[in-house]
């Protein structure tokens, strides 16, 4: 596997700090090479929150990088904060639930695809779980690690969670399918701007 480099940001508490952690400890648990980095806003909740995550089966030679292959934004300050890190070869993903004006976008991008994260967790599943599909576009679109790991590494994170509320741990599962299914079905249809 090559190196992907990984830029998540969102306001404080959509999860995206947890989402890198997940993914660090599935890629470790893979015996990958996996740098997280994580950047909080001023504030402790409701500040722009951007989580960094590296993964490779090769030595991860810098902590830091300029562009990343994919960038997940989820509020409209999350966009205006994270469209530096995109160039021709990166995928940036926001979530079209929120409304983003065309020129707050990237101006250059491999892919620019809105999924409807928000929206999709509140019809479809629960609020809480948000994040899980996002996670689970983001094993959509990159295939960092597999689907097997990040459950494991799910549990690791959330097992006493789900030992004390049962279904909490169908609905995760359930949204990280949802979110890899809409990465898949995104790329299929070469969704492009």
């Amino acid at each position: 596997m090559a190196l992907i480099k990984l830029a998540l940001a969102g306001e404080g508490g959509q999860g995206v700090q947890s989402i890198a952690e997940i993914l660090a400890e599935a890629a470790y648990e893979e015996n990958k090479q996996a740098i997280y980095i994580p950047n909080f806003g001023v504030e402790q909740r409701g500040g722009v929150s951007i989580a960094f995550l590296q993964v490779s089966d090769q030595r991860i030679g810098a902590p830091k990088f300029n562009k990343a292959d994919v960038v997940i934004a989820l509020s409209k300050r999350a966009v205006s904060r994270t469209v530096r890190y995109s160039d021709s070869n990166t995928i940036y993903v926001y979530d079209s639930s929120i409304s983003v004006d065309e020129e707050e976008m990237p101006k250059e991008a491999k892919k620019i695809i809105g999924l409807p994260a928000i929206d999709t967790a509140n019809e479809k599943l629960h609020p809480r779980v948000f994040n899980m599909i996002i996670m689970g576009a983001v094993i959509g679109f990159t295939n960092i690690v597999s689907f097997g790991s990040a459950k494991f590494a799910l549990e690791k994170k959330l097992g006493a969670k789900f030992e004390r509320d049962p279904k909490l741990r169908e609905l995760n599962y359930q949204a990280l399918e949802i979110g890899r299914q809409m990465a898949e079905e995104a790329l299929k249809e070469g969704v492009a701007n």
